[in-house]
């Protein structure tokens, strides 16, 4: 329970505040800035994505440090190999986005730090409803971003000696266990 205006809040059931009016332009612009190539990564297989820290980051600048937080809405649900939860944002005191997380584990030590991704994951999630970096979803965009700063290369597994075809961005190299492919 939080107490927002005098009113009690369940977080984990309330919609409270959502849609009741836009944010502030100032708060706005902030959330809806192009993102910065040098912000985005990609994963070996052609996803990109924006390190969830800068995601906190967008929500500082816009709300401010505390303007902000994630809910919890269920309980974490923990199977033999993902933990998953479902996550509401908060923004200002109102309900602005609800979203499940969800992280693979691969060993039950793993479990707490699959449930901090999962957290992560969710808020990644939420953020997309406010337009924080809605390119990530363009296909133009993406398309664009992966010419012109990743290459997709064949490299081989050290390890299993198996050979693939992965992305990378251009300005970063192939690390343990890959190293580029000889043919």
């Amino acid at each position: 329970m939080a107490e927002t205006n005098g009113q009690l809040i369940d977080w984990s059931t309330s919609f409270h505040g959502l849609s009741t009016e836009p944010f502030a332009a100032e708060t706005a612009s902030v959330l809806q800035e192009p993102i910065d190539p040098e912000d985005v990564e990609i994963k070996p297989d052609g996803i990109l994505y924006l390190p969830e820290i800068k995601y906190r980051r967008i929500l500082n600048r816009a709300f401010g440090p505390g303007g902000w937080g994630l809910a919890p809405r269920s309980q974490t649900i923990v199977t033999e190999t993902t933990v998953t939860r479902e996550y509401a944002l908060i923004c200002h005191g109102r309900l602005v986005s609800v979203a499940r997380g969800e992280q693979d584990y691969f060993n039950p030590k793993g479990i707490p730090t699959a449930a901090e991704g999962c957290k992560s994951n969710a808020l990644m999630r939420c953020c997309k409803d406010l337009g924080v970096a809605s390119e990530l979803w363009d296909p133009r965009f993406i398309r664009s971003f992966k010419s012109k700063y990743c290459a997709q290369e064949f490299v081989e597994h050290m390890a299993t000696k198996r050979k693939a075809k992965l992305w990378r961005r251009k300005d970063s190299t192939w690390e343990y266990p890959y190293q580029l492919a000889k043919f």
